[in-house]
């Protein structure tokens, strides 16, 4: 391993960076001709920086990307720990920028110029018109800023250090809520040596933990979510006094589904979500039955294109940003957020989906985030690695989690109330889960109740045993794929109608599929928060596309009336 020097003497690690990408370094940094950085030209502005300078800094919103004219640029990441690793040294012919940049988030990483440079600047509205507007030229540039962040988050650089530990469920919390929403992160636990060190350093005591360490040295003791993505400035600026065309509840397949057509076709959208891209199909970890992807996609990755997509059209989004109240009686409709403030939209789209079920489990509650789970992601895969772990449910979800969890785990005893999955899952995960030696099905098994010890969950109880005598599980593991509501509370202050079990009325006399409006205008529902609807990817994504249509059918009507009352 290599190591320079920085301009203050400070010795930097020179990694072999991004290994897991090296076969894709050419496409992660590739060099522009003179041809290609002319037609670019119309989209920046050239500016001279000095040697020594800054371009950007890890934690400061970036400006854009800078494609270099002249001298060079060294392109270091740095962690909340001031740990610095040198990814790469730029010279004429490259640009700097990754994903985030397309709407203005903080750099990741840092750009010290190392001779004095000529740099075209090519601020986030321009680049997103550039890769539009410059297709193949785009298509190019898009491909290297998504590859540059995931590299940085196989690398956990440019973001924050959690300290904690390791199962307990805030932490959890934490590194799944970074993990959803593409931001690179690190995890120190506890006992590890830095970690006491800065743990005394800050005088952190045990209520305060997880203690997050941003890169621009900010500490947070048992942050939110909300409060972390402030930190670290994740969350957009929101103008209450502007009117979006569209605003749309909710970032999972249909939400995001009707942000990349309703942007793509110009009008003004923002996405609202409390959590992170994708809904409950983000967590799942391997979606094999959706057009156009033979070998399989997870649903994160799946969600984090189309959250991508939908950025490079103009959309804005907002996550983790929770709505408290729609008032629907207003033109234009006004949506309240927990977190203050409000969203004015002429059209509101309720895609919130819907919300994990939770069994009617005495003391549940004291295991959940740590030890009962409601999905299986990363996260919870690594807890769970060579363990013997109990998973409830018979639908896709708990199909797709089962094969997932059995990578990782010693073995999954899988409880189903019927006798079999035929009635509830799709064929080829039913194949699947059979030819799998690492997981045990047991019929007609309901969990009783839940034991503990001084470290949580220690056993999972069956109501009454099994035809071989089992009475209970010994797991600290539990994973409930139990079904979901509609997550449609916050409607209450609105008048749109919904069904008995809360799922939104939509069609005429809003009792038709076809029609995704609601009982009042400019308001529609799609997905699963829609009664009705069909509970799948596909279906929320083809929902997504349809309502844009009749959204632009009721903006024309609007704009005529208009223009006939004016006459």
């Amino acid at each position: 391993m290599a190591a320079t020097q920085d301009n203050a003497g400070q010795e930097i690690v020179a990694d072999a960076p991004f290994s897991n990408l090296s076969t894709r370094r050419h496409q992660m940094f590739p060099e522009l001709t003179d041809a290609e950085i002319d037609r670019l030209r119309k989209f920046g502005e050239v500016t001279h920086r000095e040697a020594g300078e800054y371009l950007f800094l890890t934690g400061q919103t970036g400006p854009g990307m800078f494609v270099i004219l002249c001298g060079g640029v060294r392109i270091t990441r740095r962690d909340g720990l001031g740990r610095e690793h040198l990814i790469a040294e730029h010279g004429r012919g490259q640009f700097m920028a990754e994903v985030g940049q397309l709407s203005g988030k903080p750099a990741l990483v840092d750009g010290l110029t190392t001779r004095p440079v000529d740099v075209l600047l090519i601020p986030p509205a321009r680049l997103r018109a550039l890769i539009i507007a410059e297709a193949e030229l785009g298509e190019r540039i898009m491909r290297a800023l998504i590859l540059r962040r995931v590299a940085l988050i196989e690398n956990g650089s440019g973001g924050p250090v959690l300290i904690g530990k390791r199962n307990d469920r805030r932490l959890l919390a934490l590194e799944s809520f970074l993990s959803r929403n593409g931001h690179p992160h690190s995890v120190i636990d506890e006992s590890d040596e830095d970690a006491l060190r800065l743990i005394e350093q800050f005088a952190a005591r045990p209520e305060d933990l997880p203690l997050v360490i941003c890169p621009d040295g900010t500490v947070l003791h048992h942050p939110s979510d909300p409060e972390l993505a402030t930190a670290l400035g994740m969350l957009p600026d929101l103008d209450a006094s502007h009117v979006y065309d569209v605003a749309v509840v909710g970032a999972g397949p249909a939400g995001l589904a009707t942000a990349v057509y309703a942007a793509s076709e110009g009008l003004s959208v923002i996405v609202l979500d409390s959590r992170a891209p994708g809904g409950q199909a983000g967590a799942s970890s391997r979606i094999e039955n959706y057009l156009g992807f033979p070998t399989g996609i997870s649903g994160q990755a799946l969600a984090g294109r189309a959250f991508v997509q939908a950025q490079k059209f103009g959309a804005h989004v907002a996550i983790p940003v929770k709505v408290r109240a729609l008032h629907c009686d207003e033109q234009p409709h006004r949506l309240d957020l927990v977190c203050g403030g409000s969203i004015l939209s002429r059209t509101v789209v309720i895609a919130t989906g819907a919300v994990y079920r939770r069994p009617q489990l005495e003391g549940l509650e004291r295991f959940e985030g740590r030890g009962a789970y409601y999905w299986a992601s990363p996260v919870e895969a690594k807890l769970c690695k060579h363990e013997e772990i109990v998973l409830v449910g018979g639908g896709n979800s708990a199909g797709q989690g089962i094969v997932y969890l059995a990578s990782h785990a010693k073995h999954v005893h899988v409880l189903i109330r019927k006798s079999g999955f035929e009635s509830t899952m799709s064929r080829y995960l039913i194949d699947r889960i059979r030819s799998l030696p690492n997981v045990t099905v047991h019929p007609h098994a309901e969990i009783g109740r839940l034991d503990a010890d001084e470290s949580g969950l220690a056993s999972v109880v069956l109501k009454s045993p099994l035809p071989d005598g089992t009475d209970h599980f010994d797991t600290r593991h539990l994973f409930l794929f139990t079904g979901a509501d509609p997550n449609t509370e916050w409607l209450r202050s609105c008048s749109v109608e919904t069904d008995a079990k809360g799922f939104v009325l939509t069609g005429v006399n809003a009792g038709s599929g076809c029609d995704l409006s609601t009982t009042v205008e400019g308001i529609y529902a799609i997905g699963d928060a829609r009664a009705g609807s069909t509970k799948r990817v596909a279906a929320a994504v083809g929902e997504g596309a349809a309502v844009v249509a009749q959204i632009h059918q009721l903006l024309a009507e609007r704009a005529g009336e208009a223009i006939a009352l004016g006459a």
